[in-house]
């Protein structure tokens, strides 16, 4: 697969929106939040001071908004690590590509989905560009499903690190004519995370990826915890607890504001 997202597509308001609408969230691990808390909480895995995190995101946020390189945001991260002092786990290319892609290709993906919900029909893309596809995103392409099915809410792409899969809108006549408008059923396999939780994916989607993005960007933070998509850890507490307070306070002043 490619080393990193290709920046031929612009960023576009809805993208910048999702984005920007996330809170920040010091982690020690990246799945010490799942699925769809990552449409409300930006996160760096091992980023845990304010600092750190605030930028590395202003990092992002400048590749994302101003169409940078991933040579660009690198100095900008490297920039970030000697006046931070933080000492990071990884090798620093790879590190950096994790962070550039997944931030790229999730905000896109979110965009995207706000975009799509003004067509009643969607299509699974395939990227014929990847140098090792995977067989089950390729014979997903094409296929043509209603937005409200619920396969879409799993397979929704990206599925995966490094998969660059996408969705577009569908006519009618491309639901009825292509022959391909009944969700698959590719069977799903288990993982058992670090602490011992048992998880049921679909086949085809890596772990923590079976969900929409931006499906839950309006979600707020004690909804996702209700869900057990944010991990209640010891060291998590307090972040999580000002994550909340941050909600509370901004839905205050917009209370304020609209009066």
């Amino acid at each position: 697969m490619p080393s990193e997202i290709s920046r031929d597509r612009l960023p576009f308001q809805e993208q910048i929106d999702f984005f920007r609408g996330k809170l920040n969230l010091p982690t020690a691990h990246w799945d010490d939040i799942l699925k769809s808390a990552h449409d409300r909480a930006f996160i760096v895995a091992g980023a845990q001071s304010a600092d750190l995190l605030q930028d590395l995101r202003t990092a992002v946020d400048g590749a994302l908004t101003k169409g940078k390189s991933i040579q660009w945001f690198r100095e900008q991260f490297d920039a970030t690590v000697a006046k931070n002092g933080w000492s990071y786990v990884g090798e620093r290319d790879w590190r950096t590509r994790v962070i550039y892609n997944t931030n790229m290709a999730t905000s896109y993906a979110a965009g995207r989905y706000k975009q799509l919900q003004h067509f009643e029909y969607w299509r699974y893309k395939h990227n014929d560009s990847v140098i090792h596809p995977r067989p089950l995103h390729v014979s997903w392409d094409g296929l043509v499903l209603p937005k409200n099915d619920p396969w879409w809410q799993t397979h929704f792409p990206p599925n995966g690190w490094g998969c660059r899969c996408r969705a577009i809108a569908a006519t009618p006549a491309e639901y009825r004519g292509t022959g391909k408008h009944t969700a698959p059923d590719d069977g799903t396999y288990e993982k058992v995370d670090r602490y011992g939780v048992r998880h049921v994916i679909p086949n085809g989607i890596d772990y923590g990826w079976d969900y929409a993005p931006g499906a839950r960007a309006s979600d707020t933070g004690e909804s996702l915890m209700a869900d057990k998509l944010v991990r209640w850890e010891p060291k998590l507490r307090d972040a999580v607890l000002k994550w909340l307070a941050d909600e509370v306070r901004a839905a205050a002043l917009k209370s304020l504001v609209g009066k």
